[in-house]
């Protein structure tokens, strides 16, 4: 049995996934916009042997075009928040070995400039950085960018698909392997011969390179994706080395993962190319039944109107509410498809309705009891395909705290959770290999653009 990874999952506000939560007097993630509040959990974590600190992000408000924000604001639904990518550079020089993945949208900003602060992350921390990929789910975050309304759900994803290749151009082909010199006695910096404009022209993007910085650690980020829609599905088989999921119990996370692990392999890729990591919210007491009066104190603090506002499910993208008894299947969606999904299979035996949402979401994927049951429910998601956890938290820093204190104790006497960390890059420490292998699309582009390109690589090669 392998060991599972886990990730915090967080964001740079005070209300992220648990709504109502910033409101209990240990809950200190109202002190985010002081930066020694992340750099004493981010050396917590580390302490504790997460793989990762994974920070989610958004850049446009929860709701309908024109809709009210009263309850984004009053809730801090992901308001105020900041920009993830700013962070990083103090977490990496507050840490060694912790993994730092960031959250940004290709909606936010150019391919050209997006690559370079990877590259440069990647040199500050050393290679440990990683990027989920997202498109933007939110009217109010097309807007802000200049688009009268969000692009069509699957048109998004051919967008990323674009946004990636010029990443790729720049971060694997922009630089050949030794152009890097540094020779003092010779009077050379870097071989021009060595460094190549990408010329890149498509629908979107006309970049011509080269690539500012120099090849960094892992030149590419490890790579995340989290949507899960079909759509979703194909793009994360093609270039995801992890994928974030949200799915409401594992025979679900069974057939997603199953069903990606075969697109990739028909994108050229094998099935173990790509880790999945479930997010779950753990409430842990020494028995049960403590376990369970944590679990009312957390649900006391719960705040419906935040979850209904952040799933933006229970009204149209005009702003008329549904029904309450509309079943979630007959909901349409340009949002997050996969989670409307997922939450329309939470309720088996019959079919849940827009009534059922606050209390599907602040429920779904929750974890309760010792550590020792909490241990045996993460086998049974390990069982369904499972390579690691998103851990959710409630308050912040007491969440980890409790998890790395009682439950990765019990997990690491099963063989569940690390010793130690993997020295390397963070592909290196998931994967054993720097830089993405070979059979990744990203890695076409390495010698593609210099006048003696590399050849194609060895059936060997592709499977190393």
């Amino acid at each position: 049995m392998s060991v599972l990874r886990f990730n915090a999952f967080v964001m740079n506000t005070a209300s992220h996934i648990q709504h109502g939560q910033w409101r209990h007097p240990e809950a200190n993630q109202i002190h985010f916009n002081d930066v020694g509040f992340w750099i004493d959990l981010a050396r917590t974590l580390e302490a504790g042997l997460f793989d990762a600190m994974f920070f989610a992000d958004v850049v446009g408000l929860y709701g309908p075009i024109g809709g009210s924000y009263e309850v984004n604001a009053r809730e801090g639904l992901q308001i105020p928040s900041n920009d993830p990518s700013v962070l990083l550079s103090a977490l990496a020089v507050s840490t060694e070995h912790l993994g730092l993945a960031f959250t940004s949208s290709v909606l936010q900003e150019h391919p050209f400039n997006f690559a370079r602060k990877v590259s440069t992350l990647d040199h500050i921390s050393k290679g440990r950085i990683a990027w989920n990929i997202v498109t933007s789910s939110l009217e109010n975050s097309a807007r802000n960018f200049g688009l009268e309304q969000l692009t069509q759900h699957d048109e998004r994803y051919e967008w990323a698909s674009e946004y990636l290749d010029v990443t790729y151009k720049l971060w694997e082909g922009s630089w050949d392997e030794g152009a890097l010199q540094i020779d003092r006695a010779g009077g050379v910096f870097s071989d021009h011969r060595k460094i190549h404009k990408i010329h890149h022209v498509g629908k979107r993007y006309k970049v011509e390179g080269p690539h500012l910085p120099s090849p960094s650690p892992q030149r590419t980020p490890v790579l995340y994706q989290a949507g899960s829609s079909a759509a979703g599905r194909r793009f994360a088989a093609a270039n995801a080395e992890a994928q974030f999921i949200g799915a409401p119990n594992p025979a679900v996370a069974a057939e997603l993962i199953a069903d990606t692990r075969r697109l990739a392999v028909e994108a050229g890729r094998l099935p173990q190319d790509i880790q999945f990591f479930q997010g779950i919210s753990f409430v842990v007491g020494s028995t049960e039944e403590e376990a369970r009066r944590k679990e009312a104190d957390h649900d006391a603090y719960a705040s419906r109107d935040g979850f209904l506002a952040h799933m933006n499910f229970a009204v149209d993208r005009h702003g008329n509410p549904y029904p309450a008894d509309t079943p979630l299947s007959s909901i349409k969606t340009n949002a997050s498809q996969s989670i409307l999904e997922w939450l329309s299979k939470s309720a088996p035996g019959r079919e849940p309705t827009v009534a059922d949402l606050g209390d599907l979401v602040g429920r779904r994927a929750r974890i309760v009891g010792t550590p020792e049951q909490i241990a045996d429910q993460l086998v049974a998601w390990q069982q369904a395909g499972v390579d690691g956890i998103n851990v959710v938290n409630w308050r912040l820093p007491g969440s980890y705290r409790e998890f790395i204190d009682h439950v990765l104790p019990v997990l690491r006497a099963r063989g569940l959770a690390q010793n130690a960390y993997r020295p390397g890059t963070l592909r290196q420490k998931l994967f054993g290999t720097d830089l993405l292998p070979a059979r990744h699309p990203g890695a076409r582009y390495r010698g593609a653009f210099g006048t003696s390109p590399l050849p194609a690589p060895t059936a060997a090669q592709a499977l190393a």
